[in-house]
């Protein structure tokens, strides 16, 4: 039976990385190590891992995650006080699909996208 899933992203610089996440969009570390070459945050229920790709060319890196949330308007408006680009082709909206969703990128341009249902 599945129960989890925690998808691993591509990082160049996991100080970049880590900043964005904890700092920016309000993650915490997952656990008590520090491992080299590898980053896990994690935020409510949302895990996410990344790995080292310091080669990256981050114009051809198409990684992407959709996040789902029960508060699309708050978690928006958050980022927004925090500083946080939203993507220029993922402002907050509702799509004809049934969702409310924005999308932003991180440093090493992986997607983010987060959704509602309405």
């Amino acid at each position: 039976m599945l129960t989890n899933i925690n998808p691993k992203l591509p990082m160049s610089n996991k100080a970049a990385t880590k900043d964005f996440y904890i700092n920016k969009l309000g993650f915490q570390n997952v656990g008590s190590s520090d491992y080299d070459g590898y980053l896990m945050v994690e935020k409510d229920n949302i895990e996410i891992h990344f790995f080292e790709f310091k080669e990256i060319d981050t114009k051809e890196n198409y990684s992407g995650v959709y996040i789902r949330t029960d508060n699309i308007d708050n978690l928006y408006q958050s980022f927004i006080d925090n500083e946080v680009n939203i993507h220029p082709n993922g402002p907050l909206e509702t799509k004809p699909w049934g969702q409310r969703e924005f999308a932003l990128l991180d440093p090493d341009n992986n997607l983010l996208t987060f959704g509602q249902s309405v």
